[in-house]
């Protein structure tokens, strides 16, 4: 039994190897306190036998109430990925693996590799009606992408998307991808409609150093970029630095910053209740934004999510709320399921890659909706 880490976004440490017992603890993030994300290859293996996986240190994550009920994501050609039954207890996450293939991946979710993100902002810029602008380069010297779809010299409401702050949080990535994929196309109807009175910003991955290093939340800096929005740094977080600028210059509409969380199985949005500047008619906005989308699909929900923050309490160092405050007008953080979404469970896939990318296209008509009834 041989175990590998060792490639893009890969992150396991080996404690024990013994015939049909493997022990494994979850390395923190890099220069943080942080540990959640595991990714994995495991070769020669016994055909037939009973391999039982222990990761040890769960209990010490970031976010332990994230293993009540969850499933381990399992592959065996790195592509296609279900789930495999798993127990949570005493601080120690336990699966038997199948074993009648000698290799195969175990990941916490299903991966969006940087070979994924190239291919995305690749095919993306095949098509006539986006452009691809480089953000700016990451700390690491990565090029971060903004998509433009659109025509960004006619007088049109901006929209914007971002994605993986939190670089962990792949299913963000997979949003994003169905998002693009029906924008860009010509035989979707509710897209070229949008595209006559709207222009997309797209940042696909705002976290490719921390992506790649196999980090749950931060880039190899130990920066949370999820909390520099209220004073971004250009030698610590130059993606937020540079997305606040280009915002400044061109404007924001409607922003959806999209993120995973562990422990609540359920898709929902942050409200900008607790902003200091909350206008009046927020609330009745918002609420109609999201029944547009309860309309739209049974995979959006708005009673299991975060409390709202106080009157004068909501945290501007955080993408969504600074946004919001800054431009007066709609902008939400939304959270996708690690485990797999109560409200429609699907017991061998979870919550996935697909399911996020059929997700990602449904919101489409939600913002038309939205924007033809004056919400932003």
């Amino acid at each position: 039994m041989q175990i590998h880490h060792n490639f893009d976004a890969g992150n396991i440490e080996v404690t024990s190897i013994k015939p049909e017992h493997i022990e494994l603890i979850i390395p923190k993030d890099t220069n943080s306190e942080f540990l959640q994300w595991f990714y994995f290859k495991m070769s020669d293996i016994e055909l037939g036998s009973t391999q039982n996986v222990r990761i040890t240190n769960t209990g010490d994550s970031a976010y332990p109430d994230g293993w009540e009920n969850y499933r381990v994501n399992v592959s065996y050609d790195n592509e296609n990925w279900f789930r495999i039954d798993t127990c949570y207890e005493n601080g120690v996450l336990a699966f038997n693996i199948p074993t009648d293939q000698q290799e195969l991946y175990v990941a916490y979710f299903e991966p969006f590799s940087y070979k994924q993100h190239l291919s995305l902002t690749d095919s993306a810029a095949n098509s006539d009606l986006c452009s691809v602008e480089l953000l700016c380069n990451s700390p690491e010297g990565k090029p971060v992408a903004l998509l433009v779809i659109g025509d960004p010299n006619a007088n049109k409401k901006t929209v914007w998307f971002t994605a993986r702050q939190h670089p962990g949080e792949t299913m963000a990535e997979w949003f994003i991808q169905g998002l693009v994929e029906s924008l860009l196309d010509k035989t979707n109807d509710n897209s070229k409609a949008l595209l006559e009175n709207h222009c997309f910003y797209i940042i696909p991955n705002l976290n490719i150093d921390g992506s790649i290093a196999g980090n749950l939340r931060v880039n190899t800096l130990g920066i949370n970029y999820n909390r520099e929005w209220e004073n971004p740094s250009i030698e610590k977080s130059p993606e937020v630095y540079y997305c606040i600028e280009k915002m400044d210059a061109i404007g924001v509409d409607f922003l959806m910053d999209v993120h995973g969380d562990e422990a609540i199985p359920y898709n929902f949005v942050t409200s900008l209740m607790g902003i200091p500047s909350l206008k009046a008619d927020i609330m009745e906005k918002e609420n109609a934004f999201k029944q547009h989308w309860m309309n739209a699909t049974n995979e959006f929900q708005d009673v299991h999510r975060y409390d709202n923050s106080l009157p004068g309490k909501a945290n501007l160092k955080v993408c969504s709320k600074q946004i919001g405050e800054r431009f007066g007008n709609m902008a939400y953080t939304l959270e996708m399921p690690f485990k797999d979404s109560d409200a429609n469970p699907d017991l061998k896939n979870g919550w996935n890659g697909k399911r996020s990318m059929e997700f990602g296209a449904s919101v489409l008509k939600v913002i038309k909706l939205s924007s033809d009834e004056g919400l932003f």
